[in-house]
């Protein structure tokens, strides 16, 4: 297996080499190599999974121009930095034309070096996971399956997450999991880490509710006497997850002065102890959660901007459990064979009727809710087949809640003129109404009365009017 390195430094002047290996080092850039003879750069190359290179353009043996053609032409991915001691326009187009990714001119400064460089790392990292995701979805395969068995789903949405997630834990960016309440955003979280092969800890913190000492002491931590209480010293959590992954939930409700410290974390990868002054490194992947729209609250200014597009370097979508239906019969199985054996019982047979009132139910609570549900029926379950009224209860409760708070679960509608041809009548409307709860349903007239909140009895009644 190839050795990884960030970035391979060609220069015949090892002074040079020492001075911008320093210079990168102390931005958090470490896997570095060098190279005084650039008759090795090939070899070097073939050898080894460089991620970026920084070549001098006077050197001895063969000059930085011809090893920035060749690099080029075996390559194309690798983006080469040209540094020269000649402020020669002509020269810079050429180098650029021949496919350079950059062209600086000594001397050159940290703070330069260091933005090029991390623009080209971002560079490679982007063209390996277009690449990455393109061979995923043409094969469809998956690498890591074990890292997703604790999501139960045959959905092809939620397969094609994971082969997203699969080309994207490697990096060291940030990850944003947006989704509803119950979709699972702490799994998916857990699968990125497990991926990943980070050898550090998985730390997971909800950040819902925290005020910024709070949220401050909890990420950073603190030294002894920092505050009123503080009588020993704590380490936080970003200490903590070094080398492996921080995930932080709901992160839509962080307020604006931690928002700002969050910012500084994720652009220079340092933060403070409170109470100290000494600057500390982190090495921990951030992952992120949230179950709000955050494009809504920077609106609101509620949200910084930058600090979204920080996170949002990978973004995540989850699909709600009425999205993916064809989970619910497989979700059902799972939870009742778990509840069953949480609770010592012989596990129930599963009507066929529940799997299609299910089906019909748009669960704003998400796979959380249905586990839920399962586990209160088989709680009351008593005999061998798995009672329907929980069931029935928790729906029709959830239909008598105010419309104003269930807008995202209704679809929009077609008009009653392009339904119906011309604006019908109220008895059209009831009989519309019966027959399509009746093709939701599956025939099944309990369900078909309970999607439409009424009695077996009354849609009884209405049948046999309708039959008149």
């Amino acid at each position: 297996m190839k050795k990884t390195i960030q970035v391979l430094l060609v220069d015949d002047d090892p002074n040079v080499i020492d001075s911008y290996s320093t210079m990168l080092r102390s931005s958090n850039i470490k896997n570095i190599a060098g190279l005084t003879d650039s008759r090795e750069v090939m070899q070097f190359l073939n050898e080894h999974e460089v991620h970026a290179v920084i070549l001098d353009l006077m050197m001895d043996n063969i000059s930085g121009r011809q090893l920035l053609q060749e690099i080029s032409q075996q390559f194309q991915h690798l983006p080469v930095i040209i540094i020269t001691a000649m402020n020669d326009l002509q020269i810079a187009v050429e180098c650029m034309k021949s496919g350079a990714f950059d062209y600086l001119v000594k001397p050159i400064d940290k703070n330069q070096l260091v933005s090029h460089v991390e623009k080209a790392l971002e560079l490679y990292s982007l063209k390996n996971e277009l690449s990455s995701l393109k061979q995923h979805l043409f094969t469809d395969e998956l690498i890591n399956e074990e890292a997703f068995s604790t999501i139960v789903t045959v959905s092809k949405k939620m397969r094609a997450v994971f082969q997203y997630i699969e080309v994207i834990a490697p990096t060291e960016r940030p990850v944003l999991i947006m989704g509803e309440t119950g979709t699972g955003k702490d799994l998916i979280a857990r699968a990125i880490h497990d991926i990943t092969g980070r050898k550090g800890e998985y730390v997971e913190v909800n950040i819902a509710g925290l005020d910024d000492t709070i949220f401050s002491d909890t990420l950073f931590g603190h030294k002894k006497g920092a505050f009123t209480g503080a009588d020993n010293e704590r380490e936080g959590l970003v200490s903590r997850a070094f080398g492996g992954t921080l995930f932080l939930d709901e992160i839509g409700d962080i307020n604006e002065t931690s928002q700002i410290k969050l910012l500084r974390l994720l652009q220079s990868n340092t933060y403070y102890t409170l109470g100290s002054d000494i600057q500390r490194h982190s090495d921990a992947r951030i992952i992120v959660a949230t179950n709000k729209d955050l494009c809504e609250l920077i609106k609101q200014d509620r949200f910084r901007s930058d600090l979204y597009y920080r996170l949002r370097s990978h973004q995540i979508n989850i699909p709600p459990l009425r999205e993916r239906i064809e989970d619910i019969p497989l979700l059902i199985n799972y939870f009742v064979k778990t509840a069953s054996i949480s609770l010592i019982k012989k596990k129930p047979k599963i009507p066929d009727e529940l799997l299609v009132l299910l089906s019909s139910y748009h669960f704003p609570g998400n796979v959380r809710e249905l586990q839920s549900m399962i586990f209160d029926a088989c709680a009351r379950h008593t005999n061998g087949v798995l009672a329907m009224e929980s069931f029935y209860q928790i729906i029709s409760s959830e239909r008598k809640t105010p419309i104003d708070t269930r807008k995202e679960y209704i679809p929009e509608n077609a008009s009653l003129f392009q339904v119906f041809g011309k604006f019908p009548t109220i008895k059209e409307l009831v009989n519309h109404l019966i027959d399509e709860a009746l093709k939701i349903a599956q025939g099944n007239q309990g369900i078909a009365a309970s999607l439409l909140g009424i009695t077996r009895q009354a849609l009884n009644k209405r049948l046999n009017r309708m039959d008149e």
